[in-house]
Parts: C-alpha cells; structure tokens; sequence
C-alpha cells in the first residue's frame, strides 16, 4: 500500500466517513504551534507524527506541550492505536518523556469498551488482535481468533483491535463466518493504514471497510474521525466551546475531518507523519479537506 493508493482508498470510502461543517480552514502556514497559541483554550495532538515516531519522541514536541500547559491550555492526547490498555497507553508517553496525566490521555479502545456494554445480546466477543495484545480489560468474555476455523462460531461478536498478524486467510474465514451468521462488528481504529518504518502498514479500518464491501454490514467504529472520541473529549472540556478547541494531526482523512466533523480548529502537520517528503497539497486540493493551519513540526 502506498501513500497514494491508501489516500485514493480513503476517497472512496467518503461516504462512510463523517462529514465536515461549515468551512474548510484557511491552510495558513505556521512554523510551530507558538505561532496559534492564543486561538485555542485545548490542543488535542494526535500520537504518531505529531508527538513520537516510532519509540522516538520528536525533538521539540515534549517541551511545546509543557509550554501550552504552562500558558494555561489544557490538552489531550487522541489516539487510534488501540492495542493499548489504558496502562500501557500512559506508560508508553511517560517512557517518551511527556507528562500526560491519566486522563489526559483517550485512545479509541477506551471510548471503545465505554460502549461494548450496549451490545447485549454479545456474550462473548472474538477479538482481532495478537495474542500478545492483553484483552482482560474488556467489558465482556473475549477471546483471540487466529487460524482456527471453530471458535469464529462461537463467539457472539467481533471486535478489531489490531491488524497485526492478521491474514487474508483469516479474513476470507471471518468473511464466509459472518455470511452463515451475522454478528456484531466493533473496530477500535479505523485507520486504513499507518506509517511503519518499511512504509504503510494495514490496519483493522482497511480490512472493516473490506467487510463492508463484501458484505453490506453495518459497521460501529471508535476513533478518529469518528464522533464518539471527540465527544468523550466535549465531555471532559464542557465549558470549551467547539471552536476553541484544535486538533493537531498528520493525516486528512482521519484527523483533519474528524476535527471538522465537530466544529473543531486543525492544524496539520507535515514533516513526520503520514505525507513526510510528500506533495501533501495536493491530496488537500483533492480531497477539499484544508486544515486551519499547517507547521512542519509542532
């Protein structure tokens, strides 16, 4: 999957995605986030190509968010990497040198577990995810799948937690599973593909949205662009209103929409993430999805 390939992707899927109000921002550039400080009361940064690269911070990026912390801005960290317990998440970012508090930190599969419990009729979820992925935090019994054809039978639901060491034998027996039995299908990150250091990886979005295709399944997704992360967010700022809060992101379809999908500011940056070393301009002009601002480097 290249870059192109998985922003032409993307495109195809817009209507499944949210879509944006009012606006499209102005795409002003900016050299850091020092330059917009006073346009927002809470910064809410995206993890991979905004804060660390891999298990490197990126220079500069702890000590700008200490700087908004200490000019009175509140911030979050908004991720879509849900192979994470909530424990895991906060160590990872203080083994990285950030000083995220607990509950400045919301991941997709945290706002996704809040809402496993509306499925009743789930008794046991078959969980998409490397074994090695710890899953004692679900609400629900849960089990890993892997290449044994029995026990997608016998679990009452699907949950994508990851995409890693999954296979399109996998997928073919999920697949073929679901058209004997329609179930539940949950996915903790939407992303279609991120960023590795051998190029795009797939991720549990790419292959829900595969499903979807072949199938014509409804789908319930958690995590950028999707509503429930930002809401959980709203919630933890109340007296914020929309537009005074910005998103800070590396990638349009997920970070920039999703901000827009709620009234919220964007900034996009560029020099780290998803289109480093890429003509970004012109999947802004091809998609219409213009953040408010875009910086090389928070």
């Amino acid at each position: 999957m290249t870059p192109q390939l998985a922003f032409e992707r993307y495109e195809a899927i817009r209507d499944r995605l949210p879509q944006p109000i009012g606006a499209p921002g102005h795409g002003q550039r900016i050299s850091s986030l020092a330059e917009v400080t006073e346009h927002a009361d809470v910064f809410v940064f995206d993890a991979f190509g905004v804060l660390n690269v891999g298990e490197t911070p990126i220079p500069g990026a702890p000590d700008r968010v200490r700087q908004l912390r200490q000019a009175g801005k509140q911030v979050f960290v908004l991720t879509n990497a849900a192979s994470y317990s909530h424990a895991q998440s906060c160590a990872k970012f203080s083994g990285l040198g950030f000083d995220f508090a607990p509950e400045e930190i919301v991941s997709s599969r945290d706002v996704c577990e809040q809402h496993l419990g509306l499925f009743q009729s789930v008794t046991k979820w078959g969980v998409i995810a490397p074994t090695s992925c710890d899953i004692s935090s679900l609400p629900a019994p849960a089990r890993h799948l892997s290449d044994s054809a029995a026990p997608y039978d016998q679990v009452s639901g699907f949950l994508f937690l990851s995409a890693q060491d999954w296979t399109a034998q996998r997928q073919a027996q999920l697949i073929q599973c679901l058209r004997r039995n329609p179930r539940p299908i949950v996915v903790a990150n939407p992303d279609l593909v991120a960023p590795r250091e051998h190029g795009l990886s797939l991720e549990p979005g790419y292959f829900a949205h595969a499903l979807q295709d072949e199938l014509g399944t409804d789908v319930q997704f958690h995590g950028k662009p999707f509503p429930s992360v930002y809401h959980e967010i709203a919630a933890r700022v109340p007296h914020v209103p929309a537009h005074r809060i910005t998103m800070v992101g590396d990638t349009l379809h997920t970070d920039i929409l999703g901000a827009q999908a709620n009234g919220w500011r964007s900034i996009l940056v560029s020099d780290h993430g998803v289109y480093a070393n890429l003509p970004f301009e012109s999947f802004i002009n091809t998609s219409g999805l213009v953040p408010d601002w875009i910086t090389p480097s928070i």
